[in-house]
């Protein structure tokens, strides 16, 4: 049986694209779009789409209910660097939306759920290097302690109530397909359109400043992958380490340099600086590879070639 599928946050940087992939996978009608506010042109004429609010209960189990939908994928968030400007709406939205979809899980109004996580669950006191799925997690943002707070909830209905959501602790991601939606990790995306646009960029991380991360079509395969898996191979119900690159601002210029030679880059890091140095460097993703076999395709060099050819086709730089 193909499973009905909802998307919430579906015009997101990630949404967008997972809305896209699970299309051309399930077929366009079998994927409700759904956001507060409407996405771009692609998404909106490849299937059906509704406005409605994470927040609202009464507006997303309406949906599930009209749609007889079996799975969501609650990808509505307020990101890092956003939701340090305004903590009461930021905690609100990431902790209130996902009440709401575990709560239709558990009165078996929906079969299976998927909530991302992210590398802002841990903290200073987080060991950096190869960070272990199970560790010290004393985040010091308003995003981190949502997301930690939400692990913990996942956790607790799945014992509880039997509630089968599988979640993915994302690095940060990279894509040409949609800007960035205010988080740390925006610089590794916009450094690709200012050096095809200006030439040269600046960096709001500083030069040394080292962040997991992971392109776009890589952290879709492993979304779609982990929410196929049996339920038996799903052993983390809190939420799994993901990992595929870890590189600096310097690096990246670098590999930018392979490809434009002229590209210059500098640094005047911001307040963003804090929250990436409260974040680790590398993670220790062991547990998603042996449970259910994820693999990562992109390194630095082909991801740099496919962003820069991207932003030339689809912003025509």
């Amino acid at each position: 049986m193909t499973p009905k599928i909802l998307i919430i946050g579906a015009c997101g940087q990630i949404g967008t694209e997972l809305t896209l992939a699970l299309r051309q996978k399930v077929g366009n009608n079998n994927v409700i779009a759904s956001d507060i506010r409407e996405g771009n042109e692609e998404l909106m004429a490849s299937g059906p789409f509704e406005i409605a609010d994470a927040t609202n209960f009464e507006q997303i189990q309406d949906l599930v209910m009209h749609h007889e939908i079996d799975e969501v994928y609650l990808m509505a968030a307020m990101l890092s660097a956003t939701a340090e400007k305004f903590p009461m709406k930021g905690w609100a939205l990431n902790m209130n939306s996902l009440f709401h979809v575990l709560n239709l899980a558990k009165d078996k109004k929906i079969s299976k759920v998927f909530w991302p996580s992210s590398i802002a669950v841990f903290g200073p006191t987080t060991p950096k290097h190869d960070t272990p799925q199970t560790t010290i997690m004393e985040p010091t943002t308003v995003y981190g302690i949502s997301k930690q707070a939400g692990e913990r909830w996942c956790e607790y209905y799945h014992r509880k109530f039997g509630v089968d959501v599988r979640s993915i602790r994302y690095p940060g991601l990279i894509s040409y397909k949609t800007l960035p939606g205010g988080g740390t990790t925006d610089y590794a995306v916009e450094i690709y359109h200012e050096a095809l646009k200006n030439g040269k960029y600046t960096s709001f991380l500083s030069k040394e400043t080292e962040l997991p991360m992971m392109f776009m079509d890589d952290a879709i395969r492993a979304t779609i992958s982990l929410m196929e898996a049996p339920a038996e191979n799903v052993k983390v119900r809190s939420s799994y380490n993901l990992s595929a690159l870890n590189f600096t601002p310097d690096t990246l210029a670098e590999a930018i340099k392979k490809e434009i030679p002229e590209f210059e880059i500098s640094y005047n890091p911001d307040f963003r600086q804090a929250i990436a140095d409260s974040w680790p460097s590398s993670i220790d993703d062991s547990r998603a590879r042996e449970d259910w076999g994820w693999k990562h395709e992109f390194d630095l060099q082909k991801m740099t070639t496919r962003m820069l050819d991207g932003i030339r086709e689809v912003h025509q730089v």
